[in-house]
């Protein structure tokens, strides 16, 4: 997973493995993107925290292609290049609905434990 590269190594924030995938599914949740679009979505969601490479992401959309949790469509850009959208299907809807409700659970967990006295 990439990480923001200005920051010091223990400033930087990695992603939990299968991270990226959720996080793949919950841009796509809103509209269809081609992978410089979710890139960019992820990098501005999380205010420079997650810059994620083409190294991580390809191989991220290629799983959750092969789950059939998203489909890609070639279409041209807005700038005119052609370039492959990926849209959520049916099993990725409900695979992101599984993963958020999960993510929340394991995020109010930390929380709580890290907001504890003892």
């Amino acid at each position: 997973m990439s990480t923001v590269g200005d920051l010091p190594g223990e400033d930087r924030l990695e992603m939990l493995q299968g991270t990226l995938e959720v996080l793949i599914l919950r841009c796509l949740k809103l509209q269809a993107n081609h992978a410089y679009g979710i890139s960019l979505f992820l990098q501005q969601q999380s205010d420079s925290e997650f810059v994620v490479d083409n190294g991580s992401l390809y191989p991220a959309i290629q799983r959750l292609l092969q789950r059939k949790w998203i489909q890609g469509q070639w279409k041209t850009s807005p700038n005119g290049r052609r370039a492959r959208y990926y849209s959520l299907t049916a099993a990725g809807r409900k695979e992101l609905l599984r993963a958020t409700s999960k993510w929340q659970r394991f995020a109010t967990a930390m929380a709580k434990i890290l907001a504890s006295e003892g």
